[in-house]
C-alpha cells in the first residue's frame, strides 16, 4: 500500500514537471518548504544574512501551490519584539521563472535597491514574494489580485515563522504590478493572516487602476496603432494571465497567427527583452486579434473579479503615491480611485508627483517613510 501511494505521488510530480502545473507540499500555507542563500543579483546592498525561502501558499482557482520569496535583514540587532517587516510586493519583470525578483533581482536595479536600501536604513526587514509561478513550478497568473495577496500574506507568515528576528507586526509596500498587489494585500491581509499577523497599513506607487475599463474593447484593429514596448507586453502577459486563470475562455482563439506567437514568448520572456523585441518589430496590439475579446460573456465583470481594484474593505491605512506623467498606468484612472476611495469613506490618502512611472518611486519616500513610521508607533 504504501508503495503504491509513493508511486503515484511521484507520478503526479512528474506530470506536473512535465505540464508545468504547480506543484503543491500538502503543508498549510504559509508554512516553509525549503531556505537557501539568494544570488548575488538578487541582494540588495546593505542587507545581511538574505535568504530565498520557498513556501506553501495558492495559485488561480484556489490551488494549493509553491511559491518563492526573498528576504532581507537589515544590519545589527533587532529591536526588543523583532525587525518591523515591510512586504515588497515588485513591478512586473515578466512570466518566465529565471524573471523571478529572488533569482535575477530587480529588473530597474539602481531605482529598487535605492528604495529597498532606504527602508534597510529605516530598520525594516523586507520580505520580497515572487508571486505564484514566478521561480517556482506552474503559470504565473499575471495581476490576479487575489492570488498575489495570498502569495504576499503567505510570505510574511512563512518568514516570521522561520525567523525569530522577525516581529509580527508589518506593512505593506509595493509599485506597479506590485502597487496593485498592495492594494489587494490591503484589502485581504487582516482576513488572510487572521491572528498570526498584526497587518499595520500600505503603500502603493503607480497603482493600475481600472484596467478592466480599457482592456474590454481590444479586438482586430483596436487599437490601431503602435503603443509603448511596456504597454503591449503589459497586454500579452495580462493574456496570459487570463489563459492561466480561466482555461475554458481559450483566449489563443481569439488571437492570429502572430498574437499566439507573441503570447507564447510572453510567457517566456522578461519585461525589458520582450519590449526591445516588440519595438524592434514594431507590434501593434491590434494586428493580433482575429476577433473582440468582447465576445467573452460577461467580459467586463469577468475581468473586475480577475484584477479590479476593491472599491471598499480597507481596515488600515492605504497610501497612494501617482506620477502625474506616468504613463505605463493610466493616471487619471488612478487618480479616480482614489477619488472613489475617499467617496466611500476608505481610509486612503493620495500623494501626486511631478515624476514619471519609474521616478514616483523613490520620490515618494519623504512622504511614505513617516506614513510607515506612523503604522508602527
Amino acid at each position: 500500500m504504501r508503495k503504491s501511494v509513493i508511486a503515484a505521488a511521484f507520478a503526479l510530480a512528474c506530470t506536473a514537471a512535465l505540464l508545468n502545473l504547480p506543484v503543491a507540499s500538502g503543508a498549510p500555507a504559509g508554512t516553509v518548504e525549503s531556505v537557501a542563500p539568494l544570488a548575488p543579483a538578487a541582494t540588495p546592498p546593505g542587507s545581511v544574512n538574505s535568504s530565498r525561502m520557498l513556501y506553501a501558499s495558492t495559485t488561480a482557482n484556489d490551488v494549493p501551490t509553491t511559491a518563492s520569496a526573498a528576504v532581507y535583514f537589515p544590519p545589527g540587532v533587532p529591536p526588543a519584539g523583532g525587525w518591523p517587516v515591510i512586504a515588497w510586493a515588485h513591478g512586473t519583470v515578466g512570466l518566465g521563472d529565471d524573471c523571478a525578483y529572488s533569482i535575477a533581482g530587480p529588473g530597474a536595479v539602481e531605482r529598487d535597491w535605492a528604495y529597498l536600501g532606504t527602508w534597510l536604513q529605516q530598520g525594516y526587514a523586507i520580505v520580497a514574494a515572487d508571486y505564484a509561478g514566478l521561480g517556482t513550478p506552474g503559470e504565473h497568473p499575471y495581476l490576479n489580485g487575489v492570488v498575489e495577496a495570498h502569495n504576499v500574506v503567505d510570505a510574511v507568515k512563512a518568514a516570521t515563522e522561520q525567523y525569530p528576528s522577525l516581529s509580527k507586526k508589518w506593512a505593506v509596500v509595493g509599485q506597479s504590478q506590485g502597487a496593485g498587489a498592495a492594494v489587494f494585500t490591503a484589502r485581504y491581509a487582516t482576513e488572510f493572516g487572521g491572528s498570526a499577523l498584526d497587518y499595520r497599513g500600505a503603500v502603493g506607487t503607480g497603482t493600475p487602476a481600472y484596467i478592466e475599463d480599457i482592456l474590454v474593447p481590444l479586438g482586430p484593429g483596436v487599437p490601431p496603432v503602435k503603443l509603448s514596448p511596456h504597454t503591449t507586453g503589459y497586454v500579452l502577459y495580462i493574456l496570459n494571465g487570463l489563459r492561466t486563470t480561466y482555461p475554458e475562455l481559450n483566449i489563443e482563439s481569439y488571437l492570429t497567427d502572430a498574437g499566439r506567437t507573441w503570447l507564447a514568448k510572453a510567457r517566456e520572456q522578461c519585461l525589458v527583452p520582450l519590449g526591445d523585441e516588440l519595438a524592434a518589430q514594431g507590434v501593434i496590439v491590434g494586428n493580433l486579434f482575429s476577433k473582440p475579446l468582447a465576445q467573452i460573456p460577461d467580459l467586463h465583470g469577468l475581468l473586475t473579479r480577475y484584477l479590479g481594484l476593491p472599491e471598499s474593505g480597507y481596515d488600515k491605512p492605504l497610501f497612494l503615491g501617482q506620477g502625474l506623467r506616468d504613463t505605463d498606468v493610466i493616471t487619471p484612472e488612478t487618480l479616480r480611485f482614489a477619488a472613489v476611495l475617499k467617496a466611500n469613506g476608505q481610509p486612503v490618502q493620495l500623494h501626486t508627483y511631478p515624476e514619471d512611472h519609474s521616478g514616483t518611486v523613490n520620490a515618494s519616500l519623504p512622504d511614505s517613510v513617516p506614513f510607515v513610521r506612523n503604522l508602527f508607533g
